[in-house]
């Protein structure tokens, strides 16, 4: 999977609504970003799913919500119409506790934390165009796993930006800052996308 631009156009939420397909395709900063086949991978799509429910099972019965793309996250600027906003992406696992900002659309502001989980043709995508996004957005707690690394680069939000990551190895537990109630245990994660790879 590869990420291009669409077009030299300037576009708006309004504009999204008319030629964003299901997944995959998100606007930063007015500029249109769409993800070319193949889909993702079973192993991206296994670590996904096994994150999203390791944070359910941690936030039950808590204010908490998780949700795994695709899912539009509306990043406005200011107070905007929706229309109007220039930012709609597509995080691959996220949480907020801020039930206030679910609406029919997906949310709309930041949430608490979210995780990426890179591929060969979209970690340059993530790294320097989706983290700077995230940053002025002002989402506390970013993630992006590397499994092929097996690292994950943790930026935290301090003072309005993210300094240097912190890189942990996908081993034993790694605790959430902004969310402590979820530790994420990465055996299960490594194991299961270990299985599907043996298929």
């Amino acid at each position: 999977m590869t990420v291009l631009k669409r077009d030299s156009q300037q576009h708006t939420y309004s504009d999204y609504l008319m030629w964003s397909r299901t997944s995959g395709d998100e606007l930063l900063d007015g500029t249109a970003y769409v993800k070319e086949p193949p889909s993702p991978t079973w192993s991206h799509q296994s670590i996904i799913v096994e994150l999203s429910y390791q944070i359910r099972r941690a936030l039950e019965g808590t204010h908490w919500r998780v949700c795994i793309a695709p899912l539009d996250v509306r990043l406005p600027k200011s107070d905007e119409p929706d229309d109007e906003v220039d930012t709609v992406v597509q995080p691959d696992v996220f949480i907020t506790g801020d039930v206030g900002k679910v609406d029919s659309r997906g949310l709309r502001g930041a949430p608490d934390w979210l995780a990426e989980v890179l591929s060969p043709g979209t970690a340059r995508y993530d790294r320097r165009r989706k983290i700077p996004v995230y940053e002025r957005a002002g989402v506390p707690e970013v993630w992006l796993i590397d499994f092929n690394q097996r690292t994950a680069a943790i930026y935290r939000l301090s003072a309005g930006h993210y300094g240097p990551p912190t890189i942990v190895g996908l081993q034993g537990k790694t605790q959430l800052t902004v969310v402590p109630e979820v530790t994420i245990h990465w055996e299960p994660i490594i194991a299961q996308v270990g299985s599907a790879d043996n298929r």
